[in-house]
């Protein structure tokens, strides 16, 4: 196929269950409709999980599947789980039967299975992206069977077929990678903060993390005290407590989010990012290169969070703080940190190369081929 019979192009792009998964699917689906405008795209995910809101808000089609993850331990409920798996491969067949996909793209997590399962079997052309650097049991039971495994950290032929592998990077959204310069003054304006003080972003997902939560809220004097600005970004379920918080002590420098629609801002003034250590933060620290000091979730499959962290300590890139100290140390160790300038530019430098600001689109014209299109 050449580039004058392209107009019948179709991709499926199927991630999500969470931020991490959804935002890459979204992020290369930009890119290939920047790339070849009248390709149509479908995005497959879990219904009632966050996919089933942000799609459509990003102004994509979005079928739900029933599918739902497995618990770890032996309980009943697993009986009912693979109901619903059988039911989504079911659904998965007819959406690719009636759609007719040239590609089929999984970005991770269990919503990505079934559709990409059923899309290996019929031979469709096939892509996983891996986010991090150990990875999901989803993407490891799928990389024999597909065409392409794109990954964002090297080494990952202890775990993929070394002949499918192509290093890209994460997909990241690209509003913040704009003129720093221009979004630092439009941040600081923005947050209502003094471009003269120091400030720091606090992160924990659209749920939040209770513990970065519960170590700020404890220490709120010491961001006061050393006149630290602080961006809070909660989650959902500790905003109302933290808002509660700020206003009794009529605080000024901290601003409270449950979610940050500017992120482009937040990360534009941040002079220190506390973090979990997701894979799509962690590249997005990267292209932005911030310093941060990470603090991994202990609840999540094969503790990967902190094997991406280690990455970045390994590089000299970032500080790490366990999750079962981080109530006791975390805010001695940013504002120390906010305090030592040298340390400061050693993680920017460090953090800076490890960042692939292409990554999207590299991941899309690499889709684009298994479709054959030629791409100039």
């Amino acid at each position: 196929m050449n580039m004058n019979n392209v107009n019948n192009i179709r991709v499926i792009i199927s991630g999500g269950g969470t931020g991490g998964h959804l935002y890459p699917a979204l992020a290369i689906a930009n890119a290939i409709k920047k790339l070849l405008p009248q390709t149509e795209i479908l995005f497959v995910g879990a219904l009632n999980k966050i996919e089933m809101e942000k799609v459509p808000a990003a102004g994509y089609n979005i079928i739900g599947l029933p599918v739902k993850g497995f618990q770890r331990k032996i309980t009943l409920k697993n009986i009912n789980v693979l109901w619903n798996l059988y039911i989504s491969l079911k659904k998965s067949k007819a959406i690719i039967e009636e759609f007719k996909p040239n590609v089929v793209i999984g970005t991770g997590g269990f919503a990505s299975a079934p559709i990409l399962r059923v899309a290996t079997k019929k031979r469709i052309p096939t892509i996983i992206q891996e986010q991090n650097s150990f990875p999901g049991i989803t993407n490891k039971i799928l990389a024999p069977r597909v065409n392409l495994i794109c990954v964002a950290y090297e080494n990952m032929d202890k775990y993929f077929p070394a002949n499918k592998i192509k290093l890209t990077g994460n997909p990241i959204r690209q509003d913040i990678l704009q003129n720093q310069n221009i979004l630092r003054q439009e941040g600081y304006s923005y947050f209502g903060f003094n471009s003269q003080n120091k400030t720091v972003l606090s992160l924990g997902g659209s749920l939040g993390a209770l513990t970065i939560n519960e170590s700020i809220y404890n220490n709120i004097e010491k961001f006061t005290n050393n006149n630290i600005q602080l961006i809070w970004q909660t989650g959902k379920n500790f905003y109302f407590k933290a808002l509660d918080l700020i206003k009794s002590k009529n605080i000024q420098n901290v601003k409270v989010f449950d979610f940050i629609e500017r992120m482009d801002y937040a990360y534009a003034v941040a002079d220190v990012v506390i973090s979990r250590a997701g894979a799509i933060t962690i590249s997005e620290l990267a292209s932005v290169a911030k310093p941060a000091i990470l603090v991994p979730s202990p609840n999540v499959a094969e503790d990967h969070q902190t094997k991406n962290a280690m990455v970045l300590v390994a590089n000299d890139a970032a500080t790490l703080v366990p999750d079962s100290v981080a109530r006791q140390i975390l805010v001695d160790e940013t504002i120390k940190l906010l305090n030592d300038e040298f340390r400061l530019k050693v993680y920017k430098n460090n953090i800076s190369r490890l960042s692939f600001k292409n990554a999207a689109e590299i991941i899309a014209k690499e889709a684009l081929k298994l479709a054959y299109v030629e791409l100039k």
